[in-house]
C-alpha cells in the first residue's frame, strides 16, 4: 500500500528526485526538478550534487540531469531478481519453441546494446552471443531499433559520435543511407539485420515498451542464414510482438 511521502524527509526527497529523473522523457534542469517536486532550489542543487557524487545521476553537456551508471546498475539488479527472471524466461521459452530459433532481450547502454537475457535454440549450428555481450547500435537489429526510437535531433547527435565501421560487406556505413533505414524502422517498428553485424547471421527485433510507450528493451530473434532466410525470419515478427507485449505487462501482481 502506497502512503503519502513526508516532504520534509531528506531521503524521500532523494528518492523522489531519482524517480523523477528516471521516468523523465528527456534530461531535466534543476529548475524542472524544483518545480515538479516543490523542493527549494538550494536543496535541489545540494541533493543533485550528492547524487552525482554517488553516481546515481549524471549531468550532460547541456547541464541537464539524467540517470547515472549506479542507477542503471540498480535497475538491472531489479530485472535480474529471480521472480522477474522466471516470468521472462517462461515467455521466452515459449517464443523459442514457436520460432525454433534463439531469442533474447537486449537493452541500450550508452552507445552499445547489451544482450541481457536469452533462450538458445536446440540446433547443432549456433551463433554464440552470450548474455552480457556488447554489440554496436548501427548494425544490429536491436541497435537500429533503439536508434529509430529516438527523436531525429537526438538520433543525429548519437550518429555523429558513433564510430561507424563496416562489420560485414552488408553494414550500412553511409549516414544518409543509415538515416533512411532508421526512418523505415521507425515507421514499421521492426528492427532488422541482414548479415550487417556478422556474416551469415540474420536477425530481427521488436520493442518492449514501458507504460508511457517508450522503448526500454528489444526482443530479438537471430539465426544462421544457412538455415533461415532473411524473408523467412520476418515471418516470426507476430510471435515476437505478442511476446514483447506480454513482457511489457509483467509486474509484481502477475509474477
Amino acid at each position: 500500500m502506497t502512503t503519502k511521502r513526508d516532504k520534509g524527509s531528506a531521503i524521500n526527497r532523494v528518492l523522489e528526485i531519482i524517480e523523477l529523473v528516471a521516468n523523465a522523457q528527456s534530461p531535466l534542469s534543476p529548475a524542472d526538478i524544483s518545480h515538479a517536486l516543490a523542493i527549494p532550489k538550494p536543496s535541489v542543487h545540494r541533493l543533485l550534487a550528492q547524487l552525482k557524487q554517488d553516481d546515481f545521476l549524471q549531468i550532460n553537456l547541456r547541464g541537464l540531469w539524467e540517470p547515472g551508471n549506479r542507477l542503471y546498475q540498480l535497475s538491472m539488479g531489479v530485472w535480474h531478481a529471480e521472480r522477474f527472471k522466471n516470468a521472462r524466461q517462461a515467455i521466452m521459452h515459449r517464443l523459442a519453441s514457436e520460432v525454433h530459433e534463439t531469442c533474447g532481450i537486449s537493452i541500450p547502454q550508452g552507445l552499445e546494446m547489451v544482450y541481457y537475457d536469452r533462450v538458445q535454440a536446440n540446433w547443432p549450428l549456433q551463433i554464440y552471443l552470450p548474455e552480457g555481450s556488447h554489440t554496436p547500435v548501427w548494425c544490429t537489429s536491436s541497435g537500429k531499433l533503439y536508434l529509430a526510437s529516438l527523436t531525429k535531433a537526438k538520433r543525429q547527435k548519437v550518429l555523429e559520435v558513433l564510430p561507424i565501421t563496416a562489420m560485414t560487406r552488408n553494414t550500412i556505413t553511409d549516414l544518409d543511407a543509415l538515416n533512411q533505414e532508421l526512418d523505415r524502422i521507425a515507421k514499421s517498428g521492426i528492427g532488422t539485420d541482414n548479415e550487417e553485424f556478422i556474416d551469415g547471421m540474420v536477425a530481427c527485433s521488436v520493442p518492449i515498451k514501458d507504460g508511457q510507450g517508450r522503448l526500454v528493451a528489444c526482443l530479438y530473434v537471430h539465426a544462421p542464414s544457412l538455415r533461415v532466410s532473411f524473408d523467412k525470419l520476418l515471418e516470426f515478427v507476430p510471435h515476437l510482438q505478442q511476446a514483447a507485449a506480454e513482457l511489457a505487462k509483467l509486474d509484481d501482481s502477475e509474477i
